[in-house]
């Protein structure tokens, strides 16, 4: 569930893109002749999405390359296709590409673990969410917060999260007296400022907290939902949703209609299925 500022870049490539869209990629037909669906993500945002060397558990190929995308994200890619009768497209792209890859069409839909916010939706249409993911801290066992009730209990630490998302700007400057370190460039890499004990936590999502700690079983989880001292977020910042470009009601409403056959319960299960499976858990 990341938040990213929309570079000026996006913007100018709005402006200036006049072709429209409706529905997945028409001009193009796979071999079985349906059309394809170009979807954009990461390939490197478990449990969300990954990348993988194999077809292990359903990958997909990643287009232009030797390598496989699975995960949350891809699953419900499939899903979606499946159901709206295309054939699948992963295209890997950095997070920052995701949103100018909708506007210009290069993509048909970014499926990556977007939060559906105002700022967002000036630029692209969201559909109903795909997720919903609540703010977790994770800090290292014995350490002096590890029995943290509430935000007020963190007062002081030393944190960090990754750069340009609400973990970052919205949730750590709310730590009383907090040395909030440089933000991080991924996921990973602020996985690793914690590991290290450059930090002595980090803030971010249920999920990306749940695969942490496969990886780094040292590490606790702290969850404040609940209580009467957790970070305040709205919910467009919980929510998370697929993004299509402005207009293409086709594709908006077809994945729609997917999601709404979907109950919470049946989002929990992929995402614990998804965690079970990222490449850390083997």
């Amino acid at each position: 569930m990341k938040l990213r500022k929309i570079a000026a870049v996006a913007v100018a490539m709005m402006l200036c893109v006049t072709a429209l869209f409706a529905g997945g990629n028409k001009e193009a037909t796979s071999a079985s002749g349906r059309p394809v669906l170009r979807v954009a993500m990461e390939c490197g945002y478990a449990p969300y999405n990954w990348t993988q060397t194999t077809d292990a558990n359903g990958a997909v190929p990643i287009a232009d390359s030797n390598d496989y995308a699975y995960g949350y994200d891809v699953m419900m890619a499939k899903l979606i296709a499946e159901r709206l009768g295309y054939d699948l497209q992963i295209v890997k792209l950095d997070w920052d590409s995701l949103v100018p890859a909708v506007l210009s069409g290069t993509v048909d839909c970014a499926i990556a673990g977007q939060s559906i916010t105002s700022e967002r939706l000036q630029m692209v249409d969201f559909t109903e969410p795909y997720y919903y993911a609540s703010i977790i801290c994770l800090v290292n066992e014995g350490s002096k917060y590890e029995n943290a009730q509430g935000v007020q209990d963190l007062a002081g630490a030393t944190c960090t999260s990754q750069l340009g998302t609400i973990w970052y700007d919205v949730c750590l400057p709310q730590i009383p007296n907090a040395n909030i370190l440089p933000a991080q460039e991924s996921a990973p890499a602020m996985l690793v400022a914690l590991a290290s004990g450059r930090v002595d936590l980090v803030c971010t999502d249920m999920p990306t907290g749940q695969a942490a700690l496969v990886a780094y079983p040292q590490m606790r989880l702290l969850d404040f939902a609940g209580s009467d001292d957790d970070f305040q977020v709205s919910q467009e910042e919980i929510n998370i949703g697929i993004s299509v470009r402005k207009g293409n009601t086709e594709l908006l409403d077809g994945i729609n209609s997917v999601l709404e056959t979907l109950t919470t319960d049946d989002f929990n299960r992929m995402m614990d299925e998804a965690i079970s499976v990222q490449p850390l858990a083997q």
